[in-house]
């Protein structure tokens, strides 16, 4: 039995990670997210309750589950206190958070530059979040950013602060934006080390230990695979890789630890943001869709874009994470359809194309191949076994099977932790 489970968007983001998170980390002695930063929100809900997270790791409602803000992450300080505080007024006190000494840090001047970026790019804007997250990963690469271990050193923040100034001040009086002092930013961000400094430490270590105790661990992805900065539709992608591959490099881990990988997949698709979207929806179905399912972002509220189901992107993700069984989410929102489709292929130029291509010139050209299959009409909310679904909705399930050539372990069938079909043994084990 593995003590291990990898859970990685399979789409375009928001496939519903939080509620499967939430559902493992229940279970989890740790919880550790490894990439991306505050513009992954996602939503949980238990006890007819809703919390909303953004970075911090979803098995922060379990005061036994430790929680871990990898290395791999970009973190922005000020938003970790904001959500810590937010929780707060919401009852959740009792909780462990840690943040790794190496983590990348989201900057004032990043979100300023994020913004200022978007507005040159006209017509071919990314449609980012504006959190800065991107200018945060470049200055990491670049090796002029800020790390969150540097706060607990302050003579040393002070000269990475400087340097660091030296270099955005002049960015931003380039784009026409205000400069920024350094006494301002060096205070705020001492207040900072004060409040959080307790938690900044050396993640990987803590991971390692865990994992050589055998502890069950939960590891966390943000956005999806099709936005991945390497694999998914560039340049409309995230700045990070939430592939199970990352897993190793962004907590600080061997690889030989990544053994059962969770592929959360809407029972449809949707997306935030610009780029090409072969099944996209228009129209009252898509309307309706969205409606029922809310498909509006959770740090930006915007509408998201709906399309069916897409095999093709399935079979892509499956192969570069390794997926082990999908989690079919939002699942009950297609009742009451008379049909419902699958996206097998993609028409482009006469061929028929198995895999995304590579350039979204080529991937705004394509067709989606459809399959329609007879809908359902029964309440499935209440559903706790597999066999009692409708045969339709049974149907439908199996044939996302035999396309993706990957099982369906759990199905969701409403947004509470007790609203999940588990089919999967090696799942309901962990």
């Amino acid at each position: 039995m593995s003590e291990r489970l990898v859970v990685i968007g399979s789409q375009w983001g928001d496939e519903g990670k939080g509620k499967m998170t939430d559902y493992f980390a229940c279970r989890a002695d740790m919880v550790v997210r490894y990439q991306g930063g505050n513009n992954a929100g996602h939503s949980v809900v238990f006890d007819g309750k809703k919390y909303s997270l953004q970075s911090i790791p979803s098995g922060i409602f379990n005061p036994k589950t430790v929680n871990v803000m990898g290395n791999g992450m970009v973190v922005n300080p000020v938003s970790v206190i904001a959500e810590l505080e937010k929780l707060h007024d919401q009852g959740i006190t009792d909780y462990q958070l840690y943040i790794s000494d190496r983590a990348a840090m989201v900057m004032p001047w990043h979100a300023d530059l994020d913004g200022a970026f978007e507005a040159k790019k006209g017509k071919g804007l990314i449609g980012t979040t504006k959190k800065g997250i991107g200018p945060a990963y470049s200055d990491k690469y670049s090796r002029v950013g800020l790390r969150m271990g540097d706060l607990l050193e302050p003579e040393y923040f002070a000269e990475r602060l400087n340097a660091a100034l030296e270099i955005k001040n002049i960015e931003l009086e380039s784009y026409g934006l205000p400069k920024y002092e350094f006494q301002p930013v060096y205070d705020r961000y001492m207040e900072i080390a004060r409040i959080l400094g307790p938690r900044i430490t050396d993640t990987s270590k803590l991971i390692n230990e865990a994992l050589r105790s055998d502890a069950k661990i939960l590891f966390e992805g943000a956005q999806g695979m099709m936005l991945c900065i390497d694999h998914g539709t560039y340049p409309y992608v995230t700045s990070s890789t939430p592939s199970a591959a990352s897993v190793p490099v962004g907590a600080g881990i061997s690889p030989k630890w990544i053994d059962n990988v969770l592929g959360v997949a809407k029972a449809y698709c949707t997306r935030v943001g610009e780029g090409p979207f072969p099944t996209e929806l228009f129209g009252e179905q898509a309307h309706e869709i969205r409606e029922r399912g809310h498909e509006y972002g959770t740090v930006t509220g915007r509408p998201r874009r709906i399309g069916w189901f897409d095999a093709v992107v399935a079979r892509y993700v499956a192969r570069l994470a390794g997926i082990d069984n999908w989690a079919l989410m939002l699942f009950d929102v297609l009742s009451g359809l008379d049909t419902v489709k699958i996206c097998t292929g993609y028409e482009c130029d006469g061929e028929i194309l198995d895999a995304p291509p590579s350039t979204i010139a080529r991937l705004a050209k394509c067709k989606p191949v459809l399959i329609e299959m007879p809908g359902w009409k029964e309440d499935i909310t209440d559903v706790t076994e597999f066999e009692d679904l409708p045969q339709a909705a049974k149907d439908y399930v199996r044939k996302i099977e035999e396309i993706t050539e990957v099982p369906v372990g759990m199905i969701s069938v409403g947004p509470d932790r007790k609203q999940t079909i588990t089919i999967s043994e090696k799942l309901a084990n962990f």
